[in-house]
Formats: C-alpha cells, sequence, structure tokens
C-alpha cells in the first residue's frame, strides 16, 4: 500500500470514528445568505457571539514566519503530493490549515516550532542548507529518517515525533478540505428510498398490499 492509501485509509477510518480534528464545531450553523450586489449566494457559518470574536482574533494574528510557512509547505506537499485523482495538500491549503490550528490550539505551537528547527538543524548538518533549500532527493533523504518509527535511529527521535505530527496535521487538513473529500469519494449522510417489504417476503408470511395501499404509495425506480 502506498503512502497516499495509507493515509486515505486514515482518513476513512477518522470520519467513521469521529477522531478528525473538530475544525467545524458541531454545534456551527450554515446559512445561505444574498449577496444584494451580485444576487449571487454564499455559503455563511453561524457562530455564538464569542466564538466568531475567537475567530477574528485567530485570523488576524499570524504565528509562524515566512520560512516556517515554507517548510510547511515543501513537507505537506511531500506527505500528501498530487496524483492523477486530485490535487496535492498545497492545493487543499494545508498549510494555511496547520496556520490556523496552532493558534486554535496553542499546545501544537512548541512541537511544531521546535520540529522545524530540529529539520533545519538536521538539513545543515547533513546538507550544509536549510531544508527548504535541498533538491527533492535530499529532502526525501531527511524524510526517509523520521517517517517510519520503528526503523529511525534512536539519535532522531526528535524529528520522528515531529514528522508524526506533520503527518497527522497534514492528513486531517487535507482530507478536511474540498479535494480530499472528493478524493476519498465521501458523499455524506443521503436519503434512503423505500419500495416497500418486497413480494416474496410479503409470501413467505401470507401477506400482500391492499389495492389502495399501492394507489397511495409512492413507487421509486429501484436503482
Amino acid at each position: 500500500m502506498d503512502r497516499r492509501k495509507s493515509l486515505k485509509v486514515f482518513a476513512l477510518t477518522a470520519f467513521s470514528s469521529g477522531v478528525l480534528l473538530d475544525a467545524c464545531k458541531p454545534s456551527d450553523k450554515k446559512t445561505i445568505i444574498e449577496d444584494g450586489a451580485s444576487g449571487k449566494h454564499a455559503l455563511t457559518i453561524d457562530r455564538y457571539p464569542a466564538e466568531a470574536v475567537e475567530h477574528e482574533r485567530l485570523m488576524s494574528e499570524k504565528f509562524f514566519t515566512e520560512h516556517e510557512m515554507q517548510t510547511i509547505s515543501v513537507l505537506s506537499d511531500i506527505i500528501i503530493p498530487a496524483d492523477e485523482v486530485s490535487g496535492s495538500a498545497i492545493d487543499a491549503k494545508v498549510p494555511d490549515f496547520i496556520e490556523f490550528i496552532v493558534k486554535d490550539r496553542p499546545e501544537n505551537q512548541l512541537p511544531m516550532r521546535g520540529g522545524l528547527l530540529w529539520l533545519d538543524m538536521q538539513s545543515n548538518k547533513q546538507f550544509g542548507q536549510p531544508f527548504v533549500k535541498l533538491n527533492h532527493d535530499q529532502q526525501i533523504n531527511i524524510v526517509d529518517q523520521i517517517a517510519y518509527p520503528k526503523k529511525a535511529k534512536p539519535e532522531v527521535l526528535q524529528g520522528v515525533s515531529f514528522f508524526s505530527l506533520m503527518r497527522n496535521l497534514t492528513s486531517t487538513g487535507f482530507y478536511t478540505s474540498e479535494i480530499g473529500i472528493k478524493d476519498i469519494g465521501y458523499m455524506g449522510n443521503k436519503p434512503n428510498q423505500w419500495n416497500g417489504v418486497p413480494d416474496e417476503v410479503l409470501k413467505q408470511y401470507g401477506l400482500a398490499y391492499s389495492e389502495k395501499e399501492l394507489k397511495e404509495c409512492v413507487s421509486f425506480d429501484k436503482a
């Protein structure tokens, strides 16, 4: 199983078990408003006043430096590159998601910033340049050292911990985006169409619908 398929399995499991980060709170309500100038409709999210104030505060702040965001972008695209099905982590705006999450969940700030610093220290130590300036093969060389916990050497355990967090945030950001949801084919809840009890089951119990019931029941085509 390749890396992208493995992450897709993780995402499907997370959807079913509810372990994805709650980037959208369950209490959020979506409403449609009309733009009087254009006549177009836009989807907005209803929030409690305190939630709206907190959201505005988080969006107005910036945590990562430009260099850190560049590193996050490179790493996220290594973790989930574009393929024949959909775009990459950058296309799904995963770096922006990670920037928001570390502000919304400050406990992630130190592990992320410390991990990015560790990554550049290792890159400079091994190749003489920060991670974003390495060529692709050199970047993969560094990633391979920390991407597989059971194979990693003791001296890179800090990097292993960081990359595990980075991989989880990238997967969550991607598979809760419009691109990621389409990628796994998640359809959400859909109403069923019931055509009544099958004839063979009715006959088994000596039952049958009356003419009145058949006329008043809505008949759906069986798909």
